[in-house]
Protein backbone atom coordinates (compact mmCIF):
# COMPACT_ATOMS: atom_id res chain seq x y z
CA UNK A 1 0.00 0.00 0.00
CA UNK A 2 1.37 3.43 -0.86
CA UNK A 3 1.25 6.50 1.34
CA UNK A 4 -0.89 8.40 -1.15
CA UNK A 5 -4.48 9.37 -0.56
CA UNK A 6 -6.03 5.90 -0.70
CA UNK A 7 -9.77 5.32 -0.98
CA UNK A 8 -12.01 2.35 -0.42
CA UNK A 9 -14.41 0.93 -2.95
CA UNK A 10 -17.01 3.61 -2.20
CA UNK A 11 -14.33 6.34 -2.54
CA UNK A 12 -14.22 7.20 1.18
CA UNK A 13 -10.76 8.73 1.82
CA UNK A 14 -8.55 6.90 4.30
CA UNK A 15 -6.80 10.15 5.25
CA UNK A 16 -7.78 13.77 5.65
CA UNK A 17 -10.92 15.51 6.98
CA UNK A 18 -13.35 12.88 5.63
CA UNK A 19 -11.64 9.93 7.28
CA UNK A 20 -13.11 7.99 10.19
CA UNK A 21 -10.09 8.91 12.31
CA UNK A 22 -10.75 12.62 11.77
CA UNK A 23 -14.38 12.14 12.87
CA UNK A 24 -13.08 11.11 16.31
CA UNK A 25 -10.15 13.53 16.44
CA UNK A 26 -11.75 16.03 18.84
CA UNK A 27 -13.79 13.44 20.75
CA UNK A 28 -13.35 13.69 24.56
CA UNK A 29 -13.73 9.91 24.77
CA UNK A 30 -10.18 9.67 23.43
CA UNK A 31 -8.81 10.72 26.84
CA UNK A 32 -9.62 7.44 28.67
CA UNK A 33 -9.24 5.43 25.46
CA UNK A 34 -5.69 6.68 24.90
CA UNK A 35 -4.73 5.81 28.48
CA UNK A 36 -6.14 2.33 27.93
CA UNK A 37 -4.26 1.94 24.64
CA UNK A 38 -1.02 3.10 26.27
CA UNK A 39 -1.35 0.46 29.00
CA UNK A 40 -1.90 -2.25 26.39
CA UNK A 41 1.18 -1.02 24.52
CA UNK A 42 3.27 -0.89 27.69
CA UNK A 43 2.18 -4.44 28.62
CA UNK A 44 4.04 -5.76 25.56
CA UNK A 45 7.53 -6.73 26.82
CA UNK A 46 9.44 -5.04 23.99
CA UNK A 47 7.42 -1.82 24.09
CA UNK A 48 7.42 -1.73 27.88
CA UNK A 49 11.21 -2.04 28.01
CA UNK A 50 11.64 0.70 25.40
CA UNK A 51 9.32 2.99 27.39
CA UNK A 52 11.13 2.43 30.68
CA UNK A 53 14.55 3.07 29.14
CA UNK A 54 13.77 5.91 26.74
CA UNK A 55 10.41 7.56 27.29
CA UNK A 56 9.70 10.81 29.13
CA UNK A 57 6.12 9.78 29.97
CA UNK A 58 6.81 9.69 33.73
CA UNK A 59 8.64 13.00 34.14
CA UNK A 60 7.00 14.87 31.25
CA UNK A 61 3.63 13.24 30.46
CA UNK A 62 1.96 16.39 29.14
CA UNK A 63 4.78 17.02 26.72
CA UNK A 64 4.61 13.46 25.48
CA UNK A 65 0.83 13.77 25.08
CA UNK A 66 1.29 16.89 22.98
CA UNK A 67 3.92 15.29 20.77
CA UNK A 68 1.87 12.11 20.29
CA UNK A 69 -1.21 14.14 19.41
CA UNK A 70 0.64 16.23 16.83
CA UNK A 71 2.26 13.13 15.34
CA UNK A 72 -1.08 11.35 14.93
CA UNK A 73 -2.52 14.43 13.27
CA UNK A 74 0.35 14.57 10.79
CA UNK A 75 0.14 10.84 10.06
CA UNK A 76 -3.53 11.19 9.12
CA UNK A 77 -3.06 14.41 7.16
CA UNK A 78 -4.61 14.64 3.69
CA UNK A 79 -1.26 15.68 2.18
CA UNK A 80 0.96 12.66 1.39
CA UNK A 81 4.09 14.81 1.78
CA UNK A 82 3.14 15.63 5.40
CA UNK A 83 2.57 11.94 6.16
CA UNK A 84 5.82 10.87 4.52
CA UNK A 85 7.84 13.49 6.41
CA UNK A 86 6.32 12.49 9.75
CA UNK A 87 6.80 8.77 9.04
CA UNK A 88 10.46 9.41 8.24
CA UNK A 89 10.86 11.38 11.47
CA UNK A 90 9.23 8.63 13.55
CA UNK A 91 11.40 5.98 11.91
CA UNK A 92 14.57 7.94 12.68
CA UNK A 93 13.41 8.36 16.27
CA UNK A 94 12.61 4.67 16.71
CA UNK A 95 15.81 3.54 15.01
CA UNK A 96 17.74 5.08 17.92
CA UNK A 97 15.90 2.96 20.52
CA UNK A 98 17.18 -0.54 21.19
CA UNK A 99 18.54 -2.45 24.16
CA UNK A 100 17.47 -5.18 26.53
CA UNK A 101 14.96 -5.45 29.37
CA UNK A 102 15.58 -6.41 33.00
CA UNK A 103 15.51 -10.10 32.01
CA UNK A 104 18.07 -9.66 29.26
CA UNK A 105 15.58 -9.92 26.41
CA UNK A 106 16.45 -7.63 23.49
CA UNK A 107 14.08 -4.95 22.25
CA UNK A 108 14.12 -2.88 19.09
CA UNK A 109 11.69 -0.02 18.51
CA UNK A 110 11.84 -0.75 14.76
CA UNK A 111 10.55 -4.31 15.21
CA UNK A 112 7.64 -4.61 12.79
CA UNK A 113 5.50 -6.89 14.96
CA UNK A 114 5.65 -4.57 17.97
CA UNK A 115 4.94 -1.50 15.83
CA UNK A 116 1.89 -3.29 14.48
CA UNK A 117 0.75 -3.92 18.07
CA UNK A 118 0.88 -0.18 18.82
CA UNK A 119 -1.43 0.50 15.87
CA UNK A 120 -3.66 -2.42 16.89
CA UNK A 121 -4.16 -1.00 20.40
CA UNK A 122 -5.18 2.38 18.98
CA UNK A 123 -7.77 0.85 16.67
CA UNK A 124 -9.15 -1.58 19.25
CA UNK A 125 -9.38 1.13 21.91
CA UNK A 126 -11.27 3.40 19.49
CA UNK A 127 -13.78 0.62 18.86
CA UNK A 128 -14.02 -0.09 22.60
CA UNK A 129 -14.61 3.55 23.54
CA UNK A 130 -17.55 3.68 21.16
CA UNK A 131 -19.01 0.47 22.54
CA UNK A 132 -18.61 1.49 26.18
CA UNK A 133 -20.23 4.87 25.52
CA UNK A 134 -23.35 3.28 24.06
CA UNK A 135 -22.50 4.12 20.44
CA UNK A 136 -21.09 0.87 18.99
CA UNK A 137 -19.73 1.14 15.47
CA UNK A 138 -21.51 -0.70 12.69
CA UNK A 139 -19.55 -3.21 10.63
CA UNK A 140 -19.01 -0.92 7.62
CA UNK A 141 -17.66 1.90 9.79
CA UNK A 142 -15.31 -0.48 11.58
CA UNK A 143 -14.10 -1.83 8.24
CA UNK A 144 -13.32 1.68 6.97
CA UNK A 145 -11.58 2.67 10.19
CA UNK A 146 -9.54 -0.53 10.25
CA UNK A 147 -8.42 0.20 6.68
CA UNK A 148 -7.23 3.62 7.86
CA UNK A 149 -5.14 2.18 10.67
CA UNK A 150 -3.61 -0.40 8.33
CA UNK A 151 -2.77 2.45 5.95
CA UNK A 152 -1.19 4.27 8.92
CA UNK A 153 1.02 1.23 9.59
CA UNK A 154 1.86 0.97 5.88
CA UNK A 155 3.02 4.60 5.92
CA UNK A 156 5.48 3.67 8.66
CA UNK A 157 6.64 0.22 7.56
CA UNK A 158 6.06 0.26 3.81
CA UNK A 159 3.25 -2.27 4.13
CA UNK A 160 0.71 -3.40 6.71
CA UNK A 161 1.53 -7.10 6.53
CA UNK A 162 1.93 -7.51 10.29
CA UNK A 163 -1.77 -6.74 10.79
CA UNK A 164 -4.35 -9.16 9.33
CA UNK A 165 -6.03 -7.86 6.20
CA UNK A 166 -9.48 -9.06 7.26
CA UNK A 167 -11.16 -7.44 10.27
CA UNK A 168 -12.49 -10.77 11.58
CA UNK A 169 -8.93 -12.11 11.58
CA UNK A 170 -7.80 -8.99 13.45
CA UNK A 171 -9.92 -9.86 16.49
CA UNK A 172 -8.35 -13.33 16.64
CA UNK A 173 -4.91 -11.73 16.32
CA UNK A 174 -5.68 -9.24 19.09
CA UNK A 175 -6.92 -11.92 21.50
CA UNK A 176 -3.87 -14.08 20.78
CA UNK A 177 -1.38 -11.29 21.57
CA UNK A 178 -3.24 -10.38 24.77
CA UNK A 179 -3.30 -14.00 25.90
CA UNK A 180 0.17 -15.13 24.81
CA UNK A 181 2.46 -12.10 24.74
CA UNK A 182 1.35 -9.37 27.14
CA UNK A 183 2.87 -9.26 30.63
CA UNK A 184 2.54 -7.30 33.84
CA UNK A 185 5.50 -5.14 32.82
CA UNK A 186 7.15 -2.42 34.87
CA UNK A 187 5.96 0.21 32.37
CA UNK A 188 2.32 -0.92 32.68
CA UNK A 189 2.55 -0.84 36.48
CA UNK A 190 4.06 2.64 36.41
CA UNK A 191 1.19 3.96 34.29
CA UNK A 192 -1.51 2.34 36.39
CA UNK A 193 -0.14 2.77 39.90
CA UNK A 194 2.43 5.57 39.86
CA UNK A 195 1.71 7.99 37.06
CA UNK A 196 -1.80 8.95 38.21
CA UNK A 197 -0.68 9.37 41.84
CA UNK A 198 2.30 11.58 40.95
CA UNK A 199 1.16 13.22 37.73
CA UNK A 200 2.92 16.60 37.49
CA UNK A 201 0.85 19.67 36.79
CA UNK A 202 0.70 21.04 33.24
CA UNK A 203 2.28 24.45 32.74
CA UNK A 204 -1.10 26.16 33.14
CA UNK A 205 -1.44 24.84 36.71
CA UNK A 206 2.25 24.89 37.61
CA UNK A 207 1.84 27.83 39.99
CA UNK A 208 -0.90 26.20 42.05
CA UNK A 209 0.53 22.93 43.41
CA UNK A 210 -1.95 22.71 46.28
CA UNK A 211 -4.95 22.96 44.00
CA UNK A 212 -3.41 20.47 41.58
CA UNK A 213 -2.54 17.99 44.35
CA UNK A 214 -6.09 18.15 45.73
CA UNK A 215 -7.64 17.49 42.34
CA UNK A 216 -5.14 14.75 41.52
CA UNK A 217 -5.87 12.99 44.83
CA UNK A 218 -9.50 12.60 43.74
CA UNK A 219 -9.22 12.11 39.99
CA UNK A 220 -6.05 9.97 39.93
CA UNK A 221 -7.47 6.86 41.65
CA UNK A 222 -10.66 7.16 39.59
CA UNK A 223 -8.71 7.20 36.32
CA UNK A 224 -6.70 4.21 37.46
CA UNK A 225 -9.83 2.26 38.40
CA UNK A 226 -11.57 3.16 35.10
CA UNK A 227 -8.53 2.11 33.09
CA UNK A 228 -8.12 -1.23 34.86
CA UNK A 229 -11.83 -2.02 34.47
CA UNK A 230 -11.67 -1.30 30.72
CA UNK A 231 -8.77 -3.66 30.00
CA UNK A 232 -9.42 -7.09 28.47
CA UNK A 233 -10.44 -9.54 31.16
CA UNK A 234 -7.80 -12.08 30.12
CA UNK A 235 -5.05 -9.52 30.67
CA UNK A 236 -6.46 -8.36 34.02
CA UNK A 237 -6.52 -11.95 35.18
CA UNK A 238 -3.00 -12.73 33.95
CA UNK A 239 -1.52 -9.54 35.40
CA UNK A 240 -3.35 -9.93 38.70
CA UNK A 241 -4.87 -6.46 38.47
CA UNK A 242 -7.40 -5.88 41.24
CA UNK A 243 -10.73 -4.43 40.20
CA UNK A 244 -12.16 -1.93 42.66
CA UNK A 245 -15.78 -2.67 43.68
CA UNK A 246 -18.09 -0.69 41.43
CA UNK A 247 -15.28 0.10 38.97
CA UNK A 248 -17.17 -1.40 36.01
CA UNK A 249 -20.16 0.81 36.71
CA UNK A 250 -17.88 3.81 37.15
CA UNK A 251 -16.13 3.05 33.86
CA UNK A 252 -19.42 2.67 32.00
CA UNK A 253 -20.69 5.92 33.45
CA UNK A 254 -17.52 7.80 32.50
CA UNK A 255 -17.66 6.63 28.88
CA UNK A 256 -21.40 7.26 28.66
CA UNK A 257 -20.94 10.79 30.00
CA UNK A 258 -18.19 11.47 27.48
CA UNK A 259 -20.37 10.02 24.74
CA UNK A 260 -23.11 12.56 25.47
CA UNK A 261 -20.95 15.16 23.77
CA UNK A 262 -22.52 14.05 20.48
CA UNK A 263 -25.51 16.22 21.41
CA UNK A 264 -23.36 19.36 21.71
CA UNK A 265 -22.83 21.75 18.78
CA UNK A 266 -20.25 20.71 16.20
CA UNK A 267 -16.82 22.14 16.86
CA UNK A 268 -17.47 22.89 20.55
CA UNK A 269 -14.33 20.97 21.58
CA UNK A 270 -10.93 21.39 19.93
CA UNK A 271 -8.36 18.95 21.28
CA UNK A 272 -5.38 20.81 19.84
CA UNK A 273 -6.46 24.07 21.50
CA UNK A 274 -6.90 22.34 24.86
CA UNK A 275 -3.45 20.76 24.71
CA UNK A 276 -1.78 23.97 23.59
CA UNK A 277 -3.46 26.04 26.31
CA UNK A 278 -2.43 23.53 28.99
CA UNK A 279 1.16 23.96 27.76
CA UNK A 280 1.12 27.76 27.91
CA UNK A 281 3.14 29.55 30.56
CA UNK A 282 1.65 32.80 31.92
CA UNK A 283 4.53 34.79 30.41
CA UNK A 284 4.14 33.43 26.89
CA UNK A 285 3.63 35.85 24.02
CA UNK A 286 0.81 33.67 22.69
CA UNK A 287 -2.39 35.74 22.20
CA UNK A 288 -4.13 33.48 24.70
CA UNK A 289 -1.58 34.35 27.39
CA UNK A 290 -3.74 37.11 28.93
CA UNK A 291 -6.54 34.64 29.55
CA UNK A 292 -4.05 32.11 30.89
CA UNK A 293 -2.55 34.71 33.22
CA UNK A 294 -6.00 35.61 34.56
CA UNK A 295 -6.84 31.93 35.08
CA UNK A 296 -3.50 31.42 36.77
CA UNK A 297 -4.26 34.19 39.26
CA UNK A 298 -7.70 32.73 40.00
CA UNK A 299 -6.19 29.30 40.52
CA UNK A 300 -3.66 30.66 42.98
CA UNK A 301 -6.49 32.30 44.90
CA UNK A 302 -8.40 29.02 44.95
CA UNK A 303 -5.25 27.20 46.06
CA UNK A 304 -4.75 29.64 48.92
CA UNK A 305 -8.38 29.20 50.01
CA UNK A 306 -7.97 25.43 49.89
CA UNK A 307 -4.99 25.64 52.22
CA UNK A 308 -7.04 27.63 54.71
CA UNK A 309 -9.83 25.05 54.66
CA UNK A 310 -7.71 21.92 54.95
CA UNK A 311 -4.25 21.08 56.30
CA UNK A 312 -1.49 20.48 53.82
CA UNK A 313 -0.51 16.89 53.19
CA UNK A 314 3.03 15.86 53.96
CA UNK A 315 4.19 16.05 50.35
CA UNK A 316 2.44 19.29 49.39
CA UNK A 317 4.31 22.57 49.70
CA UNK A 318 2.76 26.05 49.64
CA UNK A 319 2.48 27.71 46.28
CA UNK A 320 5.81 29.30 45.44
CA UNK A 321 6.27 33.02 45.10
CA UNK A 322 7.36 34.17 41.67
CA UNK A 323 11.12 34.31 41.22
CA UNK A 324 12.88 37.47 40.10
CA UNK A 325 13.21 37.42 36.33
CA UNK A 326 16.53 36.02 35.14
CA UNK A 327 18.07 35.94 38.65
CA UNK A 328 16.71 32.84 40.39
CA UNK A 329 18.91 29.78 40.58
CA UNK A 330 17.70 26.26 41.21
CA UNK A 331 19.30 24.06 43.83
CA UNK A 332 21.43 21.42 42.13
CA UNK A 333 19.05 18.62 43.10
CA UNK A 334 16.07 20.44 41.60
CA UNK A 335 17.91 21.15 38.37
CA UNK A 336 18.91 17.48 38.14
CA UNK A 337 15.32 16.32 38.67
CA UNK A 338 13.53 18.87 36.50
CA UNK A 339 15.94 19.29 33.59
CA UNK A 340 18.59 16.59 33.37
CA UNK A 341 16.60 13.49 34.44
CA UNK A 342 14.22 13.54 31.48
CA UNK A 343 13.10 9.91 31.91
CA UNK A 344 12.40 10.27 35.63
CA UNK A 345 14.39 7.21 36.76
CA UNK A 346 16.58 9.11 39.24
CA UNK A 347 19.76 8.87 37.17
CA UNK A 348 21.37 10.74 34.29
CA UNK A 349 22.40 8.65 31.31
CA UNK A 350 22.28 8.75 27.53
CA UNK A 351 18.47 8.30 27.16
CA UNK A 352 17.99 11.53 29.15
CA UNK A 353 20.13 13.58 26.80
CA UNK A 354 18.63 11.77 23.80
CA UNK A 355 15.21 12.87 25.06
CA UNK A 356 16.41 16.49 25.09
CA UNK A 357 17.71 16.14 21.55
CA UNK A 358 14.44 14.50 20.49
CA UNK A 359 12.32 17.29 21.96
CA UNK A 360 14.41 20.02 20.35
CA UNK A 361 14.43 18.22 16.99
CA UNK A 362 10.65 17.80 17.19
CA UNK A 363 10.04 21.45 18.06
CA UNK A 364 12.32 22.61 15.25
CA UNK A 365 10.98 20.00 12.79
CA UNK A 366 14.55 19.30 11.69
CA UNK A 367 15.48 17.45 8.54
CA UNK A 368 17.65 14.34 8.84
CA UNK A 369 21.09 16.01 8.45
CA UNK A 370 20.35 18.69 11.05
CA UNK A 371 18.76 16.16 13.38
CA UNK A 372 21.82 13.92 13.15
CA UNK A 373 24.14 16.85 13.93
CA UNK A 374 22.05 17.65 17.01
CA UNK A 375 22.08 14.05 18.28
CA UNK A 376 25.83 13.79 17.67
CA UNK A 377 26.39 16.99 19.66
CA UNK A 378 24.32 15.67 22.58
CA UNK A 379 26.16 12.34 22.42
CA UNK A 380 29.50 14.16 22.71
CA UNK A 381 28.12 16.10 25.68
CA UNK A 382 27.07 12.85 27.35
CA UNK A 383 30.58 11.43 26.94
CA UNK A 384 31.97 14.62 28.47
CA UNK A 385 29.57 14.43 31.42
CA UNK A 386 30.17 10.74 31.97
CA UNK A 387 33.94 11.21 32.05
CA UNK A 388 33.67 14.07 34.54
CA UNK A 389 30.87 12.93 36.85
CA UNK A 390 30.54 9.11 36.79
CA UNK A 391 32.85 8.51 39.73
CA UNK A 392 31.74 4.93 40.45
CA UNK A 393 31.97 3.82 36.81
CA UNK A 394 28.46 2.37 36.58
CA UNK A 395 27.75 4.11 33.28
CA UNK A 396 25.33 6.68 34.66
CA UNK A 397 25.37 9.75 36.91
CA UNK A 398 23.43 9.75 40.18
CA UNK A 399 22.06 12.87 41.79
CA UNK A 400 24.65 12.42 44.56
CA UNK A 401 27.50 12.33 42.03
CA UNK A 402 26.09 15.38 40.32
CA UNK A 403 25.60 17.49 43.43
CA UNK A 404 28.91 16.42 45.03
CA UNK A 405 30.86 17.58 42.00
CA UNK A 406 29.00 20.93 41.76
CA UNK A 407 29.99 20.79 38.10
CA UNK A 408 30.42 23.48 35.55
CA UNK A 409 28.68 21.88 32.57
CA UNK A 410 29.71 24.45 29.98
CA UNK A 411 32.43 22.40 28.32
CA UNK A 412 33.27 22.32 24.61
CA UNK A 413 30.62 19.68 23.85
CA UNK A 414 27.78 21.72 25.37
CA UNK A 415 28.95 24.77 23.45
CA UNK A 416 28.71 22.64 20.32
CA UNK A 417 25.11 21.71 21.21
CA UNK A 418 24.25 25.40 21.46
CA UNK A 419 25.95 26.16 18.14
CA UNK A 420 24.04 23.39 16.37
CA UNK A 421 20.79 24.78 17.78
CA UNK A 422 21.72 28.25 16.59
CA UNK A 423 22.50 27.02 13.07
CA UNK A 424 19.21 25.10 12.93
CA UNK A 425 17.29 28.18 14.06
CA UNK A 426 19.07 30.58 11.72
CA UNK A 427 17.07 29.42 8.70
CA UNK A 428 18.30 32.13 6.33
CA UNK A 429 21.97 31.69 7.27
CA UNK A 430 22.36 35.36 8.14
CA UNK A 431 24.40 34.71 11.28
CA UNK A 432 21.67 36.22 13.45
CA UNK A 433 18.24 35.07 14.62
CA UNK A 434 15.34 37.43 14.12
CA UNK A 435 12.16 37.49 16.19
CA UNK A 436 10.29 35.12 13.88
CA UNK A 437 13.12 32.58 13.85
CA UNK A 438 13.32 32.81 17.63
CA UNK A 439 9.60 32.15 17.94
CA UNK A 440 10.01 29.18 15.60
CA UNK A 441 12.54 27.73 18.06
CA UNK A 442 10.45 28.10 21.19
CA UNK A 443 6.91 28.26 19.72
CA UNK A 444 4.51 28.26 22.67
CA UNK A 445 7.48 28.28 25.05
CA UNK A 446 8.68 31.67 23.74
CA UNK A 447 8.20 34.31 26.41
CA UNK A 448 11.12 36.73 26.41
CA UNK A 449 11.86 39.92 24.49
CA UNK A 450 14.82 40.32 22.17
CA UNK A 451 16.95 42.88 23.92
CA UNK A 452 19.35 43.85 21.13
CA UNK A 453 18.69 47.20 19.50
CA UNK A 454 18.26 45.86 15.98
CA UNK A 455 15.79 43.18 17.04
CA UNK A 456 18.12 40.29 16.29
CA UNK A 457 19.83 37.66 18.40
CA UNK A 458 23.51 36.99 17.71
CA UNK A 459 25.35 33.69 17.96
CA UNK A 460 27.31 34.62 21.08
CA UNK A 461 24.21 35.85 22.93
CA UNK A 462 22.28 32.72 21.98
CA UNK A 463 25.10 30.41 23.07
CA UNK A 464 25.55 32.40 26.27
CA UNK A 465 21.87 32.13 27.21
CA UNK A 466 21.82 28.39 26.55
CA UNK A 467 24.96 27.80 28.60
CA UNK A 468 23.63 29.99 31.43
CA UNK A 469 20.59 27.76 31.65
CA UNK A 470 22.36 24.40 31.34
CA UNK A 471 25.36 25.20 33.57
CA UNK A 472 24.16 28.09 35.72
CA UNK A 473 20.79 26.45 36.43
CA UNK A 474 18.93 29.74 36.02
CA UNK A 475 15.16 29.72 36.06
CA UNK A 476 12.84 32.05 34.16
CA UNK A 477 14.47 31.53 30.76
CA UNK A 478 12.82 30.29 27.57
CA UNK A 479 14.35 26.87 28.19
CA UNK A 480 12.24 26.13 31.26
CA UNK A 481 9.02 25.50 29.34
CA UNK A 482 10.99 23.64 26.66
CA UNK A 483 13.02 21.22 28.80
CA UNK A 484 11.83 21.50 32.41
CA UNK A 485 8.03 21.75 32.29
CA UNK A 486 6.06 18.52 32.39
Amino acid sequence: MTTGTTTTADETPLFGPESQFRAFFDDPRWAPAMIRATVLEAAHPQIGAALVDNSTFVAHPWRRLRNTFLSMRRMFDADPAVREREAARLNRLHARMSGSDSRGRPYDAMDRATRAWVVATLFESAVTMCRLSGQPLDQDTMERMYAEYRAYLAALDGDAGELPEDLNDFWRYFDRVVEDELENTEAARVILFRLFDHLPAPALLGGAPTLWAAGRAVVGPLLGAITVASLPESYRRKAGLPEMPGASTLMQGAYLAAGLTRFLPAGWFDAETVIEVLSLSPGSDDPRARTVTALHARMKQASALLRLLSPLSADTAPDPAPAPSGEARRPAEEFFREVLDQTGDGHLDWPDLAAMARELATRLDLDEPEETRLYDAFAAWWRELQAALDTDGDGRVSVEEYTAAVPTLAGPALIRVAEVLFDATDKDGSGTIDAEEYRALFRTAFHRDLTTTDGTYGRSAFVGDFLAFMSGRRTNTPYDPLLADA
